[in-house]
């Protein structure tokens, strides 16, 4: 008995002391991130807040562009410019990429140099570049469908896609592709073992 004692005592001992490193390790570097971000803090667990709210927003553009390019999309160099026109018209950020999956296999079946991704007007309008469309069909999304209460691809669809009745479902199986989109290399899990 005296001997399963010490093996335990010993086993909870290491796992005290590893876990002490890692908040050590990782604390370190909290201070720093919040002075670059310019948050302001009353103690270290505002940092800590600030940092873990929302930890998957930061990973938005990255999770984007890696799903984009899974799909071989000519727009996944502007996963930055759909975030940032999701953010300013307050829109959900996966809808127009999940859109152009819909309207154009992501931007790779468009009439040429029209960098029309998303059907608008029935595939006919051209915008001027890919920036522009991304802002003005975003801007577009907010002012004739969520400010009318249009704020689901189920509630869009009637109007922006009529008269299909599968649109809304397939933006949004796009969008919970997008959302459950696994980045390589990336670190969700820390086990340890002894």
């Amino acid at each position: 008995m005296w001997a399963k004692l010490t093996h335990f005592m010993r086993k909870k001992f290491f796992l005290g002391l590893l876990a002490a490193f890692l908040f050590i390790f990782f604390s370190l570097n909290k201070p720093a991130e919040a002075q670059e971000n310019k948050i302001l803090m009353a103690g270290y667990s505002a940092v800590l807040k600030s940092q873990t709210s929302n930890p998957e927003k930061d990973q938005r553009k990255e999770k984007l562009k890696a799903f984009l390019e899974s799909y071989n999309s000519p727009l996944s160099e502007f996963a930055e410019e759909f975030i940032q026109a999701a953010d300013k018209y307050q829109i959900d950020w996966r809808l127009l990429p999940a859109i152009t999956g819909v309207e154009s296999s992501f931007g790779k079946e468009i009439p040429y140099q029209s960098f029309n991704a998303y059907g608008w007007n029935n595939g006919n309008y051209y915008f001027k570049s890919w920036e522009e469309s991304i802002y003005q069909v975003s801007k577009a999304l907010r002012e004739k469908y969520f400010n009318r209460g249009l704020d689901t691809p189920e509630k869009i669809g009637p109007v922006y896609a009529p008269p299909s009745p599968s649109w809304g479902r397939k933006v949004n199986n796009f969008m919970v592709k997008i959302e459950s989109f696994q980045l390589e290399n990336s670190l969700h899990f820390l086990i340890l073992t002894l």
